[in-house]
């Protein structure tokens, strides 16, 4: 499995619930909503977790992490992944997504990088755990 995860900051002018809302109901349905191939072909999972700073428990201060958004996405070899990055860069699909993301984040100078990912034993008695993921029926 080969992951990605790029970092998101919304435009200054947006609020964190604006920012949500475009980003679910319109940026990730771009391609679905032009008729175009898949956006992010060949991914096995495509996620959003958008950042709600919390009280750091030692200095009792809300820091803020820089970012409003992580996106994650698998695939299943790093091949698909590079496969799919060319397709997202093509001449002729890159203008109406760089066009859709002036309406969302602040640049496009947002940093994109692979995932190398160490899991620890978290069962009731120090097993390995993992995580299975479902399609809906």
């Amino acid at each position: 499995m080969f992951k990605q995860i790029c970092f998101f900051k919304k435009r200054p002018d947006m609020s964190a619930e604006a920012f949500l809302d475009y980003y679910e109901n319109q940026h990730s349905q771009l391609s679905k909503r032009t008729g175009r191939a898949p956006a992010i072909p060949n991914a096995v999972r495509y996620v959003r977790r958008y950042l709600v700073p919390e009280t750091n428990p030692v200095t009792s201060e809300v820091h803020d992490p820089g970012y409003d958004c992580i996106m994650e996405i698998w695939w299943n070899s790093r091949e698909d992944f590079e496969r799919s990055q060319r397709i997202i860069a093509d001449p002729e699909r890159l203008p109406a997504t760089m066009a859709d993301e002036k309406n969302l984040f602040a640049s496009h100078a947002n940093p994109v990088c692979s995932v190398i990912e160490y899991d620890s034993p978290m069962g009731p008695n120090g097993e390995a755990t993992h995580v299975e993921v479902r399609y809906a029926d």
